[in-house]
Parts: structure tokens; C-alpha cells; sequence
């Protein structure tokens, strides 16, 4: 039946979206002086911006604009994310950076493909931590936006959409352990943003019902936004010097 039901639901769903998300990698927040902040954006179809019309309403070019305006300075977007990635394609997606490339914060939003494909919790977060640690020897600081509420998703039939919500929940809470551990910064997006997906499904998804919209990827950037300057916070406070 479950079988049946996943086979409805990518009917329903389809392809009605270009899977190449748009290029939104850029300088933003140009009216600002001094050397920009490097953004680098790692993960899934929501971290690359699937669903937005716009280059300005992804969600690598709503963080940038956001950071901007809280930090008053320029911000260098590099979105590395790719549509339909796995926690297992981070490392593939870190090792694409150029050499000498060194963000100075790094947002991570993956999950969602690791549960339709059934990958085991414990192997999605393992890619994760390793992804994370390459990551903070780059000198990034580092945000996790945790596993989104697959339960929010219409076109997909009871008992399914249970069964997701119940899993991505999991892998959710799993991550965020594997990110506290790190000494990152997590955002639960279900938590965050999931009810809004649940009560205004027609304003926060896009045309495929699977994607957010620039109204879903704004209330998410918005969400993530706070632990971003936290963590670049963190990142500049100085290391406590041992006593004599």
C-alpha cells in the first residue's frame, strides 16, 4: 500500500519545475562598504532555491540580503546546494569549493531526499558530522537547518504522509544532536516554519506543492537568520586564554 501511495504521490507532484534552480549567487547588499561576508549555502532543492521565481526570493539570496542589512555589510553568495541531494553528496559538494575559497559561514538544509530514499538515520547524520567538521576546518562557522515536516505535504496520501512526518522528525532530532555536538548552530525548521507549510499551504508552496514558494523561502530565511549572526558572533569571539 505504502509502495502505491509513494508511486500517487510523485503523480501528483510531477515535474512541473525546471530542476535547475535559479543562479543567485552574488554580491548583495551592494550599498554597503568594506570587504564582503562569504555565504556559502550547502544541501538539498531548499537550500539551492527550487521553487522561487526570482534569484532574489531563493533562499541563499533571502539569508544574504538579510545578513546584509543586520551586519551592514556586503555579502558574497556561493550556493553549492544541489536539487535532489543526499546528506552522502555534502562532502562531493564541499570538495567542489575552490582551494583557496574560506566562508565565513556556512548554512546546511538537507533531509528530505535521505528520507524518501529511505537512507538509515544513522548514515544521513554521519555525512552530516563529517560534512560540518570539513566545514569548521575552513573556518566556518557553521547552521544547520534541520530535516523540514514531510507531514505538511498534501499531495501525499494517509497513511504516507504519517509515516513521513514521523521519520523526518526523526532524522530531524538526530541531526540536531550531531550539530550540538559540533558546537554549531541548529534550526528546527519544523518547528520554525512547519506550521506555517501546514495552515497556508496555497501561499507557502510553490506550483508543485512540494517546494516552497518566495513567501515559504522568505519565512525560512527568516527563521535561519538569527543563528546565522549568532554564529558569525561566535566565530569572532576570541578563544579563552589558559591562566598561567
Amino acid at each position: 500500500m505504502l509502495v502505491r501511495q509513494a508511486a500517487l504521490a510523485r503523480r501528483r507532484i510531477g515535474k512541473p519545475l525546471d530542476e535547475n534552480a535559479l543562479d543567485a549567487d552574488r554580491v548583495w547588499g551592494g550599498r554597503f562598504d568594506g570587504p564582503p561576508l562569504k555565504l556559502a549555502v550547502f544541501g538539498d532543492s531548499i537550500a539551492a532555491g527550487l521553487g522561487a521565481e526570482r534569484r532574489k526570493d531563493t533562499l541563499g539570496a533571502r539569508l544574504a540580503k538579510g545578513l546584509a542589512r543586520a551586519e551592514r555589510r556586503r555579502v558574497r553568495l556561493r550556493t553549492a546546494a544541489v536539487v535532489g541531494a543526499e546528506s552522502s553528496m555534502l562532502a562531493a559538494q564541499i570538495d567542489d569549493l575552490p582551494d583557496d575559497y574560506r566562508p565565513d559561514v556556512a548554512v546546511i538544509v538537507v533531509g528530505g531526499n535521505d528520507v524518501t530514499h529511505r537512507v538509515p538515520v544513522s548514515a544521513s547524520v554521519g555525512h552530516l558530522d563529517a560534512a560540518i567538521g570539513c566545514l569548521q576546518e575552513l573556518g566556518a562557522a557553521v547552521v544547520v537547518g534541520t530535516c523540514p515536516d514531510l507531514g505538511s505535504l498534501r499531495p501525499v496520501p494517509q497513511p504516507l504522509r504519517a509515516l513521513g512526518a514521523r521519520l523526518s522528525r526523526q532524522l530531524a532530532d538526530a541531526q540536531a544532536d550531531v550539530v550540538v555536538r559540533r558546537g554549531a548552530r541548529t534550526v528546527s525548521l519544523r518547528r520554525a516554519v512547519g506550521p506555517f507549510f501546514v495552515t497556508q499551504p496555497e501561499e507557502m508552496f510553490s506550483l508543485d506543492r512540494f517546494h516552497p514558494s518566495a513567501l515559504g523561502y522568505r519565512r525560512t530565511a527568516e527563521a535561519l537568520l538569527p543563528a546565522v549572526r549568532a554564529a558569525l558572533k561566535d566565530r569572532r569571539r576570541p578563544e579563552p586564554q589558559p591562566s598561567a
